[in-house]
């Protein structure tokens, strides 16, 4: 309390008036939010799809995704067969992504058709380039060749697991864009010897189920 005659203490001072600040410009809550147009998505998924991932951080990730299904195998035809298990989902999501960027709104129907998609579509998006070679070993046989597969060229195999091939993880693609696109087929991986080269190149064996065939024929008479 002041007393008489005495200067008023900081405390006993009233407080000066503080003057609010003009409010921020807020955008209208009552405003729709701005919806993507078909046009927008489709640049989106493009740009998205067609970024490239460098080769050490794709060797990164592979030898992980290795490592982690090694730990859970208890033979080296069970850890190839996780690997291709791995790599059917990869091949089922490559093909909707592929069938979105070319916008043909077309669907294979014939043989030679999916596997020409697989040598060049599927193999330029994955690993960059086209595959080696596509030859015919029977009427329900097909082998795809790669000479220095990338899945391949980067791992060291143990001496335990000396018969290992890596090679699965693309079997598994393969095996997955075939069953999505219609064309079931029991798909395999094995190395095979090149003449000159250091190294075996890759080949996946693709073994077409009898109503592939039989489909086959009929479009074909």
């Amino acid at each position: 309390m002041q007393r008489q005659g005495q200067t008023p203490s900081i405390v006993d001072r009233p407080l000066p008036k503080v003057r609010a600040a003009p409010p921020f410009p807020v955008a209208s809550s009552n405003l729709p939010p701005r919806a993507l147009t078909d046009k927008t998505k489709r640049a989106r998924l493009d740009a998205q799809g067609r970024s490239e991932v460098s080769l050490s951080a794709f060797s990164f990730l592979f030898s992980e995704l290795v490592q982690y299904h090694r730990t859970r195998a208890i033979s080296i035809a069970e850890l190839e067969q996780k690997l291709s298990e791995a790599g059917e989902g990869v091949g089922s999501r490559m093909l909707e992504v592929l069938a979105h960027r070319e916008k043909s709104n077309r669907r294979e129907i014939r043989l030679q058709g999916i596997l020409q998609f697989i040598n060049t579509n599927v193999w330029r998006c994955l690993f960059g380039k086209v595959a080696d070679s596509l030859e015919i070993y029977n009427d329900d046989e097909y082998v795809l060749g790669d000479k220095s597969l990338v899945v391949n060229r980067y791992i060291s195999v143990p001496k335990d697991l000396g018969d290992l091939n890596c090679g699965a993880f693309a079997a598994g693609v393969v095996k997955g864009v075939l069953r999505d696109a219609g064309f079931p087929a029991e798909v395999s991986a094995y190395y095979a010897e090149v003449d000159g080269q250091r190294t075996p190149k890759t080949n996946i064996l693709m073994k077409f189920a009898p109503e592939v065939l039989e489909r086959e024929k009929r479009l074909g008479a």
